[in-house]
């Protein structure tokens, strides 16, 4: 099978189970956005020192497989069956939570806004905090138009915190500390 089909080389793109939208349309924006926030998760897995977070986002990369394919998925229509797309595992959201509430445990209380950045690491996994809150408010735009699920919502929701949580985790790992915003840092700046 050749990776070129030529059937995109107009503008359109063909949506999993049946169907063509213009590559611009807000179902190809959000699944395109969780494919990119999966490619620079796959950056961040790279530069990670923990092994532990590097064995937590490689679980994360597969469930953002199975969020893409469901936001490549149409819902059914008259004629067009929903193919059979892997559910997002139910306890996911919760697993994360409990990351985060271990991750808490070694970290020291959060007392003020962080700046992007720190160990390599942590600089990766602010960048993917960033797309993953992009990602989400697709999902959520397209769910006003067509019925999304409110489990990708919550999913991703969740999973921009255990990536905040996580820089974090690799930062005081790597010795490095949180650079905390300094509200007047600007105003004296030339």
């Amino acid at each position: 099978m050749k990776i070129y089909t030529r059937t995109g080389d107009r503008g359109e793109t063909a949506l999993f189970g049946g169907g063509r939208v213009a590559k611009t349309h807000p179902r190809v924006e959000a699944y395109g956005t969780v494919d990119e926030l999966n490619s620079f998760m796959g950056r961040a897995l790279a530069r990670l020192q923990c092994p532990r977070i590097r064995e937590r986002l490689a679980t994360i990369q597969h469930d953002l497989f199975t969020v893409g394919s469901h936001l490549a998925t149409p819902p059914p229509a008259e004629g067009r069956r929903r193919p059979n797309v892997p559910p997002l595992p139910d306890d996911r959201v919760e697993a994360m939570e409990g990351w985060m509430d271990e991750a808490d445990e070694e970290l020291a209380p959060l007392r003020a806004f962080i700046l992007p950045g720190g160990a390599p690491g942590a600089a990766e996994l602010h960048i993917c905090r960033t797309v993953c809150r992009r990602a989400e408010r697709m999902v959520v735009a397209l769910g006003e138009d067509e019925p999304e699920s409110e489990a990708m919502i919550r999913y991703l929701n969740r999973l921009s915190d255990l990536l905040f949580v996580m820089a974090r985790l690799e930062n005081h790992r790597a010795g490095s500390a949180d650079v905390e915003w300094e509200k007047n840092a600007s105003a004296g700046s030339p």
